[in-house]
Formats: structure tokens, C-alpha cells, sequence
């Protein structure tokens, strides 16, 4: 039966109800989705009372609440189907729970009765609680149609716990319809434990720093909401700031006390191997960070960690405290009285941040007027969000200036694909900024369709692709090892055909001296637009990436 423009129908209430309350009681008015004969209640709920986004792909889904949660502050929502729809979010999954994004992933489920049967009702898969449980840092099953909303609530609870760590819940289609919002049972709502904080250790560190003449902080993603206290001390030793590409923008990167994810350079190196004291925040060292583990650090070393198993396990810690990372900086701010840096080491740090851009900027050839045209064109609180290509990881994770942690939206954990989606969630987290999504060719295609959910969402959101006709990193890691080039040159759609059949405006760029014209005239659509740019057609032409993977030798 048809409905009238205009009109609403009567609707019987139901699970997704429950979600929408639960949702609007934590300030979360949009979700990510495909729908399925296993989410339906969930889908109509949300689509009629809040913002439904419709993608193509359950990973897309993931992807875009993931980058909803980093950019808004709060949590992101994927709604997905069970088995395969549940399967094909678990990628996207690895990658929240590798971020510690805020994800609340509800996938649907077969008919409560049937669970474990193993009878071949359409969508069983056995052990789909075993598969969320190793995605996610926690999952269970909706038992109950009474229980519904304590059990959102609890998963949510744990999503505002920390370290943070997606949460997915699987739900019965018959409990879906069931769950009257009227009927729930109170959520029990448990407190979080406060933290205490090892004084003894709060008080070397203290003494360890106030005696450093050369210090160095190394901030990493566990340094998030830790911005100010983090940019007093730094100021107050006179220290350099170094970061993970994570911790990017904790401290706003046109501070010059940063020398931002740089720790690799040549020049970077010199500055370290003459720091006398190492402070790390919230960090990692992930391999591709310390070229494999293979750099020395500064000793001391003071390590902060959320999670006291970090402290130590990559670098020794010399003083190790655990606990959040605001709390600590705070503690050791009040105690912190003397500084002894000696004269000229800030100035070196300065020097040392200049060279190191300057020597990047050089480097990339062509790429820098479009890194220097990004900046200058968006807003300081835009999102760029990135995938894996070249111009993210050569220049986009470094060069291109990010002034707050919420703005730096990438693949954590290498995974490529998922920047589109990504760039699809920030911007609408963040409706009135224009969001930039930065591509290559091979990486847009694994999620082409996600082109349509752009379209669909109205987002304004900047796609650039940039188009060398592969996989530019694996084909500059192949020469540079000596490989032959194997599964990286590929076949590559018309863009502006395809833009066309979408009715999304279009840009070519080749050659030098055009992008800004083109990102100009993009973002005054106020929506949905693409730039390709001719990697082939930059002038100067850029040095080559080769990716910072250790390939083992046979040499003894």
C-alpha cells in the first residue's frame, strides 16, 4: 500500500524505538547502514526520527561510523545484517578496534528460537558471537526483548570506558520487533573505578625532567583530549614535540615546538640522538614509526600509558606511569617548578622543524602545491580524511598541517579502501565544514560504490583521486627490492564518466599550476564533488615513496 506524500503512517513500536531513544539520550542523531530483512525495525526507527545513511557495503558502514566517532568526540553507529552482512564488517571492525574508535556496531540476527540450530535459516552463520568477540573489544547477544535497552546501554558504557574499544551487539529479528520501549528494564549504570596515581613515580618524573637539558615528547594517539596540558609542558621545558601520525594535531601542527611525525628523517634523527630525556605520551613506536624498532631513543625515558601492559613493552621505560594521559601531564604540570634546558636546544628544535619540511616539501615535486593549496583552502577544523596511496603516506600523514586531533582521520592499521567511507562519516559528523578525502585510483575502486552513497548523503565532501593507473606504493616497493611489477598495474574506470553517472561534479587536473582553481571551485558546490588528478602530468615530478616495510635479509 502506497502512502500519500506528506503523510506518516501509524507505526507499531519496536526495537528500533528503543535504539532511537538510546541514541538521542547520547547526542547521536545519525547511523550507518545497509538494510536487510535481519535490521529492518532498526533501519525504519532511525531513518524516520533521525539520519539514517544509506552505504553500499556493511564495511563502508563500519568505516563511516568509525570516522563519525573520531571527528565528532562522541560514538559512530553501524547497523548491519547478520552472517555474510556481519562478515563483511568485520575488516572495517579490525580497523576501530586497532584506532580504539567508539563504534556500536548492531548487526541483525536470526529468529531467537532458532539460534544454534544450525538448520540453514537464511543468514545463519554458526559462531557469529565468536567472530564479533574477536573484531571487538566487546560483544554479546540480546536474550531478551525486555533487556534490549539495558544490554544498548551496557555496550555503550563500555564504549565510554577506557582504553576505548568498539562494541557490538547481535539481535534477534524476532526480538527486534518484540522490544516494546515501554516494557525495557531499568540500565544498570555502573560507574567507572577512578584511576589512582603512582605518586612516587609522578615525583621522578618530575625530578628526571626538570634536570633535562635536551627534551623530547613523543606524542602518539593516547595523547587525545590531552592538548592543553600537553602544549604547557612542551612550552614550559622548552622541549620538542615529536608525533605518531595518530597524535597528530593533539598539539596544533603550526606550533613551532612541533616537529609532528617526523621521527624517521635524517634530520629528526640528529636531534634525537642528542636528547638527553624522552617523554612519551600515549604512544605505540609502531614499526613503520621506528623503522621496525630499529631506532634508539633518548634514556631516560618517561613512558604514560592508558594501558599499564604498554608501559615498557616496545622501548625500556624508565619511569612508567599508567593512567590518562591528561591526568598524569596535569599532575606532573602542578609539581613541575625548574626546567634546566640548556641554551640554543629550542632553537635547534626549530631549525630542526624547518629542515625537515623544507627537505619533504623539495622532495615531493609537484604534490606541494596541491598540499600547500589544501591548507590554505580549508577550514582549520576540516576533515582530511585519508586513504592509503602515496600522497597520504608520503607527504598527507606529515607535510599537510593538521591543527586538531579530530581532523586526522586515516587507516590505522594499514588497511587500504576505506578512506572514501571515512571522509563519508566525517562530514556528516561535521555538516557545516567542508571535509577533503584524499584517494588513489586502486584504493576507490575496493569500495567504488561508496561514490553513490556520497551522492546519496548530500555530504560536503571534496574527493581528490589521485589516478596512476595502480598501486603506486607496492609498484615503487617492487623496483625498489628488485621485484617484478605483479598485481599493481591496473585496469581504471573513466572518473569522469563515472562522475557523470552520478551526477557528481567533476574536475581533471594535469599538469601544474590548476589544482587550486579546481579545489576552489569544488568546494563552492557546498556538496558532493571529485577532482581527479593526472599523477603522471605533476611537474616537478615527485622522488619516489617506497613504503617502511623490513624486508628480512639472507645476509648472516
Amino acid at each position: 500500500m502506497s502512502m500519500e506524500a506528506g503523510t506518516n503512517m501509524p507505526q507499531n513500536p519496536t526495537g528500533g524505538d528503543i535504539l532511537v531513544r538510546v541514541m538521542r539520550r547520547h547526542g547521536i542523531d545519525t547511523a550507518f547502514g545497509v538494510i536487510s530483512i535481519h535490521n529492518l525495525p532498526l533501519i525504519e526507527a532511525v531513518d524516520r526520527e533521525l539520519n539514517f545513511v544509506a552505504v553500499r557495503h556493511e564495511a563502508a558502514a563500519v568505516n563511516a561510523a568509525d570516522a563519525y566517532a573520531r571527528a565528532s568526540g562522541r560514538f559512530g553507529v553501524a547497523l548491519t545484517s547478520t552472517g555474510t552482512g556481519a562478515g563483511n564488517a568485520a575488516g572495517s571492525m579490525v580497523e576501530a578496534l586497532t584506532a580504539g574508535s567508539r563504534v556500536l556496531h548492531i548487526t541483525g540476527q536470526i529468529d531467537s528460537e532458532y539460534l544454534g540450530s544450525n538448520r540453514g535459516v537464511i543468514h545463519e552463520v554458526p559462531r557469529q558471537l565468536q567472530m564479533l568477540h574477536a573484531v571487538s573489544g566487546y560483544a554479546r547477544t540480546i536474550f531478551n526483548a525486555k533487556d534490549a535497552e539495558a544490554d544498548l546501554e551496557e555496550a555503550i558504557a563500555h564504549l565510554l570506558s577506557v582504553p576505548h574499544t568498539p562494541a557490538s551487539l547481535e539481535w534477534p529479528i524476532d526480538l527486534q520487533y518484540l522490544a516494546l520501549p515501554d516494557d525495557q528494564r531499568p540500565a544498570d549504570m555502573a560507574s567507572q573505578p577512578s584511576a589512582s596515581i603512582d605518586e612516587d613515580a609522578v615525583t621522578e618524573a618530575v625530578k628526571l625532567l626538570s634536570q633535562a637539558k635536551r627534551p623530547l615528547i613523543w606524542a602518539g594517539g593516547g595523547a587525545a583530549g590531552a592538548g592543553s596540558p600537553l602544549t604547557e609542558l612542551v612550552h614550559r621545558l622548552g622541549a620538542g614535540l615529536l608525533t605518531s601520525n595518530s597524535g597528530r594535531g593533539v598539539v596544533p601542527e603550526d606550533d613551532d615546538h612541533v616537529l609532528g611525525n617526523f621521527a624517521t628523517t635524517p634530520e629528526a634523527a640528529a636531534l634525537i640522538a642528542d636528547s638527553d630525556l624522552l617523554l612519551s605520551v600515549g604512544t605505540h613506536f609502531r614499526s613503520n614509526e621506528t623503522k621496525h624498532y630499529s631506532m634508539t631513543l633518548p634514556r631516560p625515558h618517561i613512558q604514560l600509558d592508558i594501558d599499564p601492559a604498554a608501559l615498557g613493552r616496545v622501548y625500556p621505560a624508565d619511569v612508567g606511569l599508567g593512567g590518562d594521559s591528561r591526568v598524569l601531564l596535569e599532575e606532573i604540570l602542578g609539581q613541575l617548578t625548574t626546567s634546566s634546558v640548556e641554551p640554543g636546544w629550542t632553537e635547534r628544535v626549530r631549525a630542526t622543524r624547518r629542515s625537515v619540511r623544507d627537505a619533504l616539501t623539495d622532495y615531493i615535486g609537484g604534490y606541494a602545491e596541491i598540499c600547500e593549496s589544501l591548507r590554505r583552502r580549508l577550514d582549520r577544523e576540516s576533515v582530511i580524511a585519508r586513504d592509503v596511496t602515496i600522497p597520504s603516506s608520503q607527504w598527507g600523514n606529515r607535510l599537510l598541517e593538521i591543527y586538531s586531533r579530530e581532523t586526522n582521520i586515516f587507516p590505522l592499521g594499514g588497511g587500504i579502501g576505506q578512506g572514501l567511507a571515512m571522509g563519508i562519516g566525517a562530514a556528516c559528523a561535521r555538516p557545516g565544514i567542508p571535509t577533503a578525502v584524499i584517494v588513489g585510483d586502486g584504493g576507490l575502486a575496493v569500495h567504488l560504490g561508496e561514490l553513490a552513497s556520497l551522492g546519496g548523503s548530500g555530504a560536503w565532501c571534496v574527493v581528490l583521486v589521485f589516478n596512476d593507473n595502480g598501486y603506486g606504493v607496492l609498484r615503487n616497493m617492487q623496483k625498489a627490492n628488485g621485484f617484478a611489477e605483479a598485481g599493481v598495474n591496473l585496469y581504471t574506470p573513466d572518473f569522469e564518466m563515472l562522475a557523470g553517472s552520478l551526477q557528481l561534479p567533476f574536475w581533471r587536473v594535469a599538469g601544474p599550476g590548476r589544482f587550486d582553481q579546481a579545489l576552489v571551485e569544488a568546494l563552492a558546490v557546498r556538496g558532493p564533488a571529485i577532482i581527479e588528478i593526472d599523477v603522471a602530468a605533476l611537474q616537478p615530478a615527485p622522488g619516489a615513496f617506497v613504503p617502511p616495510v623490513h624486508i628480512p635479509s639472507r645476509n648472516h
